[in-house]
């Protein structure tokens, strides 16, 4: 394949259906793979909530249970507050940024040419890969940081740890604290959302330049590069799950 088409096929493959200009633009792909998926994720737990069996476990319920135990377990060794939000947000994320990424095993010229059919030019189905999914996602975290912050030291407590933590209470101090605080609390979205963009961009990234080569040579290394990417899925939706729960309790208790 030609440079010229070959970086017509990235370009294609990395554009988006979108709809609006500048920073009010509205990826269409991103929210309605994300609300379907967000869908089959309720739909699938609350079916096996419906079906749960105690003498006779189905696979799925035993899977769903095991996943359950699992971030439980995670929760209450990271978060020694009252747990009964932190836990279903926390299985929440973990399943659906699990989800997000599982999206990323599909072929990629699937869905475009799928879609190709019934007019739609653009379309990309990976949530992870768009920035603005994860740090949307993150900033939602950096919300709940500060809400929890307040919930477990109060306003007053919350306040006076911004501008006496951690160099001291002098007034002199006070502004280097804040700013301090500040700099702290916007770097833990901002790592969120990055680390779990970068990792499915640059594999999203790696599956487009497989699907440039001819048909015959691209089993060898799409399969390598699927099974090693199946590693990936789990893990970066339990590091963004594990860093939320950590950054909250961190928030929850005082210094």
């Amino acid at each position: 394949m030609a440079s010229g088409s070959a970086t017509e096929y990235v370009t294609h493959h990395l554009e988006h259906l979108s709809v609006g200009e500048g920073f009010w633009t509205l990826h269409i792909d991103t929210l309605i793979v994300s609300w379907i998926l967000g869908f089959i994720f309720f739909g699938l737990f609350y079916a096996v909530a419906r079906r749960a069996s105690v003498d006779a476990p189905s696979g799925l319920q035993t899977a769903v249970e095991a996943c359950i135990e699992f971030i439980d377990n995670q929760v209450s060794e990271s978060f020694h507050g009252p747990k009964d939000f932190v836990a279903p947000l926390a299985l929440t994320i973990f399943v659906w940024v699990f989800f997000w990424n599982l999206m990323d095993l599909i072929p990629v010229d699937l869905f475009p040419e799928l879609l190709k059919l019934v007019g739609i030019e653009y379309v990309r189905i990976l949530p992870s890969a768009d920035m603005n999914a994860t740090f949307g996602l993150s900033l939602t975290v950096l919300a709940l940081i500060i809400i929890y912050g307040i919930k477990g030291k109060g306003g007053k407590g919350f306040t006076k740890e911004l501008f006496c933590h951690p160099f001291g209470s002098h007034p002199a101090l006070w502004l280097a604290n804040l700013m301090l605080n500040i700099v702290e609390m916007i770097a833990k979205p901002v790592s969120l959302g990055m680390r779990l963009f970068g990792n499915l961009y640059a594999a999203e990234i790696i599956f487009i330049l497989i699907a440039l080569l001819p048909i015959w040579a691209q089993w060898v290394p799409g399969v390598a590069w699927a099974i090693f990417h199946i590693l990936v899925i789990p893990l970066q939706a339990f590091i963004f799950m594990v860093l939320t729960v950590v950054y909250l309790s961190l928030a929850y208790e005082e210094h």
